[in-house]
């Protein structure tokens, strides 16, 4: 199945994963998608937020991530947002984004910087987009903060494993250039469920800030710890930029001058850079083709799961029965 068959197919997860969401499931189905994962201030927030050409995710230290964020991209002419929580509003303040993904994930795990497995759904629709749906994990730490529980690392290793495990999950693995590849957190725990480097991509950030005299050659041409789908580089806005509300359009400009510019780059730049790494998430066909279920089959089981939930919720006495959409967006 190629591209034509992603664009179908990516619509139709969106759909299951609201639905189940809907009626409060997890969906344990082994629904195709990608799962980003990396340590704090690897850089994942800007490069989901380069994809949307919009700042709306949650900034700060620490844990920012503490839900996993299931970020539905969907190309369109008009630019708006909606939350699977918020039914029938439009969001078109990507600020406002900002500020609800706080304001839930603060709901259910309280203030105290904790995490919960429950997802928060966003879709976006926008000109600028490619069809793409991805999921946005807590960052990966070693050490709890303020009121965090202290088996705060295991927590979010436990969650990212609930995702990643999963033989139809491939694995954004996002890993700072100015860190040992070695010592890359995203690395790590992708290869514990992929060893052989099948369903992993490298997204190595922060070519920019890179010791003067150095450079990611090797890694980015897959010579050092090979990814059967290799890795591609990304320049993000820095913290400087981020500040000083440097346009995202302007980002994206500086990091395609950056490729092309750089000696060490230059001869791959057209295989580098967030439009690159879009195109090839968007493309890529054992998404579409490793599906070990059948529509059947998923209707059945989301048929059953909204059955027993309807059957729970009312009193046997009513002899009455709930029928009602498990699909909430307003569109």
């Amino acid at each position: 199945m190629g591209n034509r068959g992603m664009e179908d197919l990516i619509p139709l997860i969106n759909k299951l994963q609201d639905a189940f969401s809907s009626i409060g499931q997890s969906c344990n189905l082994d629904l195709p998608q990608i799962a980003v994962v990396g340590g704090q201030s690897a850089g994942k927030s800007s490069v989901l937020e380069n994809f949307v050409g919009r700042d709306f995710l949650p900034r700060g230290s620490g844990i920012v991530t503490r839900r996993p964020l299931i970020l539905q991209l969907c190309f369109n002419k008009a630019e708006y947002a909606e939350f699977l929580h918020c039914k029938g509003r439009k969001f078109v303040d990507f600020e406002e984004v900002r500020a609800e993904i706080e304001a839930e994930t603060d709901r259910i795990t309280g203030s105290n910087k904790g995490i919960s497995p429950i997802p928060i759904n966003l879709r976006v629709y926008s000109p600028n987009v490619l069809n793409l749906t991805l999921i946005d994990l807590p960052g990966m730490t070693k050490v709890a903060v303020g009121d965090q529980p202290l088996d705060i690392e295991h927590q979010i290793r436990d969650m990212l494993l609930q995702f990643i495990t999963k033989e139809s999950c491939l694995i954004l693995a996002v890993t700072p250039a100015n860190q040992d590849l070695a010592n890359s957190d995203a690395l790590k725990i992708a290869k514990e469920v992929d060893p052989q480097g099948l369903r992993t991509i490298g997204v190595i950030t922060k070519l920019d800030l890179m010791d003067e005299g150095t450079d990611a050659k090797d890694i980015l041409e897959n010579k050092l710890l090979p990814l059967r789908r290799g890795y591609i580089g990304v320049v993000n806005r820095s913290q400087k930029d981020i500040d000083g509300r440097k346009d995202i359009r302007a980002a994206l400009a500086a990091e395609r001058k950056f490729f092309l510019s750089h000696p060490g780059y230059r001869h791959m730049a057209e295989r580098m850079g967030t439009p690159h790494l879009q195109k090839q998430l968007n493309q890529v066909r054992e998404y579409s083709t490793s599906l070990g279920w059948t529509l059947r089959s998923v209707s059945r089981a989301l048929g059953t799961r909204w059955t027993q939930r309807s059957c729970r919720a009312v009193p046997k006495s009513t002899g009455s029965s709930t029928s009602a959409s498990p699909s909430s967006w307003s569109r």
